[in-house]
């Protein structure tokens, strides 16, 4: 069974960093990309951070250049930098990894985790 696990929430300082990470348990599947989402109460859920197995990475407008995606696919695992931190960043964090099976082809589908919390305050 797969699991997401995410990592890393807590209360931060506007203008100080922050490290998210989230890990896929399973060795039998390949990683397609990994995504981090955030939601705010009231709010609908939205991607942040997108990078793919190659490399390649989109970002929301709102965070573009403040927050950096990686990740080590040899530790199935991927981090979400963040730095210059606003209030308005305050959200549940969300890890979404788009899986294939072991040998790369067949598309198993999205796997979320459970979310961490980030509180942006002074």
């Amino acid at each position: 069974q797969v699991q997401v696990v995410e990592s890393g929430g807590g209360l931060v300082q506007p203008g100080e960093s922050w490290r998210l990470s989230c890990v896929v348990s399973s060795t039998f599947v390949t990683i397609k990309a990994m995504d981090w989402f955030r939601q705010s109460p009231g709010k609908q859920r939205r991607l942040v951070a997108r990078i793919t197995s190659d490399g390649e990475t989109n970002y929301a407008n709102s965070v573009e250049g403040r927050f950096t995606i990686s990740m080590d696919v040899s530790k199935r695992t991927t981090y979400l930098q963040m730095n210059d931190l606003r209030l308005d960043d305050t959200a549940v964090y969300y890890c979404n990894a788009e899986l294939l099976d072991q040998s790369g082809i067949q598309y198993l589908g999205d796997f979320w985790g459970q979310g961490t919390q980030v509180t942006v305050s002074s």
